[in-house]
């Protein structure tokens, strides 16, 4: 949420990262925030405690904003010192972070805001506490783009001297046995796919039984960063922090079971399962 006055180039805001439950002030030091002007701080809001910064409204305006939004360095220099905080904050207690450039008018202002949502919040982190987020992503068997033919040569350019004579003539049902190739390679692939899919749903069902909650989400399309690996799934999970080695084995057994390609990525902080704050 960004609620800024009409005379923000005038004024300063508050910048909040995150809502945690901590006994005393997290410790935050070499941690500078979105800003080096002003120090990174603590706001009590009862049980809770917000982490919070003091920054120059002007550079938070929707106007500021949209034009960052199209300086991708600027934009990822943002949401790197952001995850800073966060990661430095969740390393010690349980911690609900907050959508980047969460900002108030006042400090008034965020205490009424972020106590009114404090039954969610409390709800957020009795869901996390001592978990963490962990990716999984699986590629389909086989490698995409191999169609089984032959490379085929490109004709040499008229007049090429050194072009040889003309081969012979195709045998009789030539056609009729490249169709046939063509058709078995199309089974082929129907048939990786298929078998790609439920192995994706057989490391999803075994991934589930380890995690407290999880979330399908939009597989990657190929072509991604030079990767042309077709993704079959993509998915994440929020399993308890005493369970992260039987998660990592649990894919290596996956990897030499199925021979897809698995990628487990984490621990992160809980984002994707914290809900709307």
């Amino acid at each position: 949420m960004t609620e800024l006055s009409p005379k923000a180039s005038e004024t300063t805001a508050l910048y909040v990262y995150a809502v945690c439950r901590a006994e005393g002030s997290p410790a935050l030091d070499g941690v500078s925030g979105v800003t080096r002007d002003e120090p990174l701080r603590t706001l009590p809001l009862g049980s809770l405690t917000a982490i919070v910064q003091t920054v120059r409204a002007a550079e938070f305006t929707d106007e500021a904003w949209q034009e960052r939004l199209t300086d991708e360095p600027e934009l990822e220099r943002y949401a790197r010192a952001h995850h800073e905080v966060v990661s430095a904050v969740a390393a010690q207690a349980p911690t609900v972070p907050l959508p980047l450039a969460t900002l108030y008018n006042a400090e008034d202002r965020a205490e009424v805001v972020l106590g009114n949502e404090s039954a969610r919040f409390h709800a957020a982190l009795e869901r996390i506490a001592h978990h963490a987020e962990w990716g999984v992503k699986v590629y389909a068997i086989g490698s995409p783009g191999d169609d089984g033919g032959r490379a085929t040569q490109r004709p040499s350019p008229p007049g090429d001297r050194g072009r040889p004579a003309p081969g012979p003539a195709p045998a009789p049902g030539a056609g009729r046995a490249y169709l046939e190739r063509k058709r078995n390679l199309q089974a082929r692939r129907e048939q990786q796919r298929e078998e790609s899919l439920r192995v994706a749903e057989t490391v999803d069902t075994r991934v589930c039984r380890i995690a407290k909650a999880s979330r399908r989400l939009r597989p990657h399309g190929p072509g991604a960063a030079g990767d042309h690996r077709v993704q079959v799934l993509n998915a994440t999970y929020l399993v308890a922090e005493r369970r992260a080695a039987e998660l990592e084995l649990l894919a290596q057994d996956l990897r030499e079971h199925t021979g897809a390609g698995i990628e487990l990525s984490g621990p992160w902080v809980p984002y994707s399962f914290v809900g709307e704050v």
